[in-house]
């Protein structure tokens, strides 16, 4: 009886293993050790995220299929639950139900996981992390871009763990020990005399690790021990049709890194550079439009084009005084909670004198006529 249960036992256990070894190695496709943080597997899920997402690899299925497989990583691995089966049992164990969550396999959509990140949303964080400092970086961009909206691409230069050590500071894991000295408390008790027979107890920060807890043998060939590096990204800032100028975009935990550390937000501040037609108050815009003495008396019709290149039509009739400011209705900037609506265009006519006018027509004038013969006399314009 005894023989026939360690029989099933071994057959048993080598099922297991051959299970965990033919299942995707998670930790692999994130690119982390198998002890890795939650912080750090979240900041590697990012990183693979913006180069394999769908919206930057357009028909490339290879990339589309990564995509989908970083995110089924980062699902099982930042679920305690499902991380520790999946360390003992393999991606087969939890598609034979040992998961106990959701999984992309039951309905679950990595897109929601990258829009946590990149959609501006914050994350709720436990009061006990540590967190860096936000980075806030001032955006230019043009009334186009704030009526059409668009993509606008920017390289950031900032603060990395190194590649290498994944921020532990030594050449492998192996060479990080725990501290004799202190037994790995970062502090360590001192006995001091303060009169005859009289003594007292009071802790100390340990000198050998340096209050860390940990020794380091070796250090990292790659950042000689520092943990960190400079280092860039690149983000894909999408600007929102009707975004107003000053807005924060926020891009969540992209800020500098550090080990054992949160990273802060970077928040891009959207500036509008002057625009040389149309003036942004609000919702409006307000233009100014040149015309002649002609015009103002006799009427006109006239075109400008908008910041989408469409044709906007500007017509007069009769007189025309000097300042009027004529409403155009829905030709202003689209508002960002319902495109569809617009504000509204203020177009001021400046009339344009003319630098000379002969005697005859002078006379014309002065009579009250209101029409100069075809071979008469003129009014002449400066160049508008």
């Amino acid at each position: 009886m005894r023989g026939s249960i360690t029989w099933w036992l071994l057959v048993t256990l080598t099922v297991l293993v051959s299970m965990a070894l033919a299942s995707k190695d998670y930790y692999k496709i994130l690119d982390v050790p198998r002890d890795a943080q939650k912080a750090q597997i979240k900041r590697h899920f990012k990183k693979l995220s913006r180069v394999y997402h769908p919206d930057k690899n357009s028909g490339d299925e290879a990339a589309s299929q990564k995509f989908m497989e970083i995110a089924n990583a980062y699902e099982v691995l930042m679920d305690d639950e499902k991380r520790s089966i999946y360390d003992r049992y393999g991606e087969e164990g939890l598609k034979n139900g040992g998961g106990g969550g959701h999984g992309f396999g039951g309905g679950g959509d990595p897109f929601d996981i990258f829009s946590h990140f990149f959609g501006g949303g914050h994350g709720h964080r436990q009061a006990q992390e540590k967190r860096g400092p936000d980075i806030a970086i001032p955006l230019e961009v043009t009334l186009e871009d704030l009526y059409n909206g668009a993509v606008i691409e920017v390289d950031v230069s900032k603060q990395v763990l190194c590649d290498h050590c994944h921020g532990s500071g030594a050449r492998r894991p192996e060479d990080i020990h725990t501290c004799n000295t202190c037994d790995g408390r970062g502090m360590v008790i001192k006995r001091a005399q303060v009169a005859p027979g009289m003594f007292q107890q009071f802790q100390q920060q340990c000198q050998a690790c340096d209050g860390k807890g940990k020794i380091t043998e070796h250090l990292c060939p790659s950042c000689s021990g520092h943990k960190v590096r400079r280092g860039n990204e690149n983000y894909s800032i999408h600007i929102e049709r009707g975004m107003n100028d000053a807005q924060k975009i926020i891009l969540d935990e992209e800020a500098d890194e550090y080990p054992d550390t949160i990273p802060g937000n970077v928040i891009f501040v959207t500036r509008t550079a002057p625009h040389p037609v149309f003036e942004r108050r609000g919702n409006n815009l307000y233009t100014k439009q040149h015309i002649t003495l002609i015009e103002a008396l006799a009427g006109f019709k006239k075109t400008m084009t908008q910041l989408d290149n469409s044709i906007i039509e500007l017509e007069r009739e009769g007189v025309t005084q000097y300042g009027f400011v004529q409403t155009i209705k829905g030709q202003g900037m689209p508002l960002q909670e319902n495109h569809s609506r617009h504000g509204d265009l203020f177009v001021e006519y400046q009339v344009i004198f003319p630098t000379e006018v002969d005697s005859e027509t002078i006379e014309y004038l002065k009579k009250g006529s209101t029409f100069a013969p075809d071979n008469g006399p003129k009014l002449v314009h400066q160049e508008l």
